[in-house]
């Protein structure tokens, strides 16, 4: 005979979100031409676009310049009708921007359809038209030395 604690029954749930977190998607966004083609790209780690009317943690690292690769966080929000992304994320690196000082960025982006390819603006620290684009092998690598 099977003998549950009511503890271990309450667990049983939340161990089917355990694979979801580890193989979620990653999200990037191009800005001014993204990095390694003299603009910035902004890289979430493990995030997928949210629910319509919904927002949802960004976490990961921004890559500018030739090897600065600042540490990000902030949030992601998809309009209630699917058509507008709002990603706004904070940037810090004290050897890039000094001790104590971080940057915001506040990047908006539409499409026509809910399926259709967003596109729009960064209107904060690193400014530019915003894209998303694939997150490559290269975007993803956090080398040990960088500034």
């Amino acid at each position: 005979m099977f003998r549950f604690k009511t503890s271990h029954l309450l667990l049983l749930p939340l161990l089917g979100l355990i694979p979801a977190q580890s193989f979620a998607a990653n999200y990037c966004i191009a800005v001014a031409g993204g990095f390694g083609h003299g603009g910035t790209t902004f890289i979430g780690k493990g995030f997928a676009l949210p629910a319509a009317n919904n927002c949802i943690p960004w976490v990961g690292i921004t890559k500018t310049a030739s090897t600065v690769i600042l540490t990000t966080t902030g949030t992601g929000c998809l309009s209630n009708d699917g058509k507008a992304l709002t990603v706004s994320v904070m940037n810090a690196d004290p050897s890039f921007f000094g001790a104590g000082q971080v940057r915001a960025d506040y990047i908006r982006m539409s499409r026509p359809t809910t399926s259709g390819k967003f596109s729009g603006q960064d209107s904060g620290f690193f400014g530019g038209s915003a894209v998303p684009v694939t997150c490559t092998t290269a975007l993803l690598n956090l080398p040990a030395n960088h500034d």
